[in-house]
């Protein structure tokens, strides 16, 4: 696997097939699509809906979007913050890992997150943080089966859905 951080300033501005990419990526997850409720309607995401969910990423200072191929194609994605936006929070934070739902457990997930978490070791940080939607008991065992513990239930920031906060130390 393959992953190289995405080098457009803004989203809207991405070459075409790289947008397709994304979107069908985004698409294809369509029942975490409803969970999270992100997009007006998770069975018809449209490109200028995924380049808008990134732009609000990246506007957060220390945001940086990951994409990760393997054989040439797109299988995952991960948003990471170097810092929360809460300054109470002091570690770096992942907003998300999401991959291809053609490529579910062929172990990208795992990969992406060993990526991620190897960057912000090397970089000094002691740990890691993300945030579970309630509602989405497989991406928590996901989660704690990567060592991950719970250590708050809060809503989350944007949305104020509930979640559960876990953080791993790296």
């Amino acid at each position: 696997m393959i992953v190289e951080p995405l080098a457009a300033k803004d989203p809207r501005d991405l070459p075409g097939p790289l947008l397709t990419e994304l979107t069908g990526l985004y698409a294809s997850n369509q029942a975490f699509q409803q969970l999270s409720g992100d997009f007006p309607d998770p069975g018809d995401i449209r490109p200028e809906q995924v380049a808008a969910a990134l732009a609000d990423e990246l506007a957060e200072p220390g945001a940086e979007v990951l994409l990760a191929r393997s054989g040439g194609r797109l299988v995952a994605v991960a948003v990471t913050l170097a810092h929360h936006p809460d300054p109470a929070e002091p570690d770096p934070w992942l907003g998300l890992l999401m991959v291809h739902a053609a490529e579910h457990r062929a172990g990208h997930g795992r990969r992406l997150a060993a990526y991620v978490e190897d960057r912000f070791r090397a970089a000094g940080r002691t740990g890691l943080r993300l945030a579970v939607l309630e509602n989405n008991p497989g991406a928590l065992a996901f989660w704690t089966s990567l060592g991950y513990e719970e250590t708050a239930r809060r809503p989350d920031l944007a949305h104020g859905r509930p979640c559960v906060v876990l953080r791993k130390p790296l």
